[in-house]
C-alpha cells in the first residue's frame, strides 16, 4: 500500500511542475503549443486530473459524462475568447476550480451525472477562455486540437488513477488524500 501511495503522490507532484506551459508556436508548431498548455500549466493540469478522479469516484454514467462536459464546455469557452467575448475573473475562476475540484474529490461528493457535469462545465468555460486568450500566433484549429487532446489525456489519467486506487485496499482514502493535496496546491497557487 505504501508503494502505491508513493506512486500516486509522485504522479500528482509531477503534474504540478512549474508553469512553462506556453511553447512558441513558431518554433514548436500550433498543435504542440496547444498540447503543452494544459499539460504543463499546474492550474490546468491539477483541475483536469481532479475531474478524472471525481469521474472515477462517481462511476457509472458519470465516468464519461463528467470529462465530456468539461471538454465540450472548454471548447465553448475557447470559442468565446477567439471571438473576443469577454469573460470576467478568468484566472481567479481557474484557481477556484483547482481548490473546488480538489475538495470535491477529497469529500468524495456524490451527485448525479447532470449536476456533476454542470459543475465541471462551469469551471471548464474559464479554462477554455484562458486557452483562447493565450493562443498568440498559433493556428486556431491545431492549437484547439492540441489542448483538447491534452485535456482528454489528463482526464483519462485521473480516471485511470482513480480506478486503480479503487481496486486497492484503502485506495479510496488515497484518492481523497490526493483531492485534499490538489485543493491545497490550488490554495498555494492562489497565494503565489
Amino acid at each position: 500500500m505504501k508503494k502505491q501511495l508513493v506512486i500516486a503522490a509522485a504522479t500528482l507532484a509531477a503534474s504540478a511542475a512549474p508553469a512553462f506551459a506556453h511553447l512558441d508556436p513558431a518554433a514548436h508548431g500550433s498543435l504542440m503549443a496547444g498540447l503543452s498548455h494544459p499539460l504543463f500549466g499546474a492550474d490546468h493540469a491539477l483541475a483536469m486530473l481532479a475531474v478524472g478522479l471525481w469521474a472515477s469516484q462517481a462511476g457509472a454514467r458519470a465516468l464519461w459524462a463528467i470529462p465530456a462536459a468539461f471538454v465540450a464546455t472548454m471548447a465553448l469557452g475557447f470559442a468565446l475568447a477567439i471571438t473576443g467575448a469577454p469573460l470576467p475573473f478568468v484566472e481567479p475562476a481557474i484557481l477556484a476550480s483547482v481548490v473546488s475540484l480538489g475538495l470535491i474529490v477529497a469529500m468524495a461528493v456524490r451527485l448525479d451525472a447532470v449536476k456533476a457535469a454542470a459543475i465541471v462545465g462551469a469551471f471548464a468555460l474559464f479554462h477554455g477562455h484562458a486557452h483562447g486568450a493565450e493562443i498568440g500566433a498559433a493556428g486556431i484549429a491545431s492549437f484547439a486540437a492540441g489542448f483538447v487532446i491534452a485535456t482528454a489525456l489528463l482526464h483519462a489519467a485521473g480516471i485511470g488513477l482513480g480506478i486503480l486506487l479503487g481496486k486497492l485496499s484503502g485506495g479510496g482514502s488515497v484518492a481523497r488524500l490526493l483531492g485534499g493535496l490538489t485543493a491545497a496546491a490550488g490554495a498555494i497557487l492562489m497565494l503565489g
